[in-house]
């Protein structure tokens, strides 16, 4: 009798402190999500507000209005927002469609081909992989400008190659891993059929692969959308090929801080809506991608 009283007070005790742990990373999370949440609301919040500048009495607008956004699309005179979004659009998706092709092709060959040199391209890939971009922008700059890509529409041109040809080495590495998890057995079954390995890539392995594919996307995507150093260094101080990452800096300069401030917020909250939905978007391909992927 006694051993079982005691026995139901140890059940009891590890309950307890079971609900009390789940309590405690209830409360961790909760504080994480404000402090994740907390700058987005200020951004939106601020991009609401009726008056100018960037301070306020108060954290919530007393006026919320529109008038920011209307403003921002309208008023182009000093800094054409549309411009810059349709500029930033285009760099952005030719960018992913190039690092697309890129990062897949050269994973897939490392992945299922073998070929002398292999395994040092791949450590001299990951080891370059580890020094940031921006290392090497000035030489980047200096080989634009030699080859005449530093000129007008050019510009944008550029931006294209710069992210699409540097495409991060980590994606590279991720999507090879992931292809080595495919059995090469389905591979090998195809090519009895009479596939070739085109068939092979884009009936098999893709299809398998829309996990990493999907990842690869949205990287190769927001990393031109968000990029500040290249775009800046490449298109100078030519405003009618800024992208928004650069016009936005430009709204926050000393003589534009207190008529733009506001509206800087509002191109802001503008920015975010294609990731957001891209996002939205691809991730039910994620899901049902790595679903398939665990079946196959």
């Amino acid at each position: 009798m006694k051993n079982g009283v005691h026995s139901t007070k140890k059940k009891g005790g590890r309950s307890t402190k079971k609900k009390v742990g789940n309590i405690l990373v209830h409360i961790f999370l909760s504080v994480l999500a404000v402090v994740w949440v907390f700058p987005i609301f200020w951004v939106c919040m601020t991009s609401l507000r009726a008056g100018k500048g960037s301070y306020s009495t108060t954290f919530l607008p007393k006026e919320l209005t529109f008038n920011n956004f209307t403003r921002l699309f309208t008023e182009t005179s000093i800094f054409n927002f549309p411009r810059m979004f349709m500029n930033t659009l285009v760099v952005a998706v030719f960018s992913c469609l190039l690092s697309m092709i890129f990062l897949i092709s050269i994973a897939y060959v490392m992945s299922r081909m073998r070929f002398p040199m292999r395994k040092p391209f791949l450590n001299v890939a990951l080891i370059l992989g580890m020094f940031p971009a921006f290392m090497s922008m000035i030489a980047i700059y200096y080989i634009l400008k030699g080859i005449g890509l530093t000129e007008g529409v050019l510009k944008l041109v550029s931006l294209v190659l710069v992210y699409s040809g540097g495409a991060n080495i980590l994606s590279f590495y991720v999507a090879k891993g992931f292809f080595d998890t495919i059995p090469k057995g389905i591979d090998e079954a195809a090519y009895m059929e009479g596939a070739t390995k085109w068939h092979v890539l884009t009936k098999i392995v893709m299809p398998l692969s829309r996990p990493i594919l999907v990842y690869t996307l949205l990287q190769s995507f927001i990393a031109p959308w968000t990029d500040f150093i290249f775009a800046k260094v490449i298109i100078g101080s030519e405003a009618k090929y800024y992208t928004v990452a650069v016009g936005l800096w430009n709204m926050l300069t000393k003589e534009n801080i207190y008529q733009w401030y506001t509206r800087f917020a509002a191109g802001a909250v503008c920015i975010s809506i294609p990731i957001a939905a891209l996002f939205i978007y691809v991730q039910r391909y994620y899901a049902d991608g790595l679903s398939g992927a665990v079946k196959g």
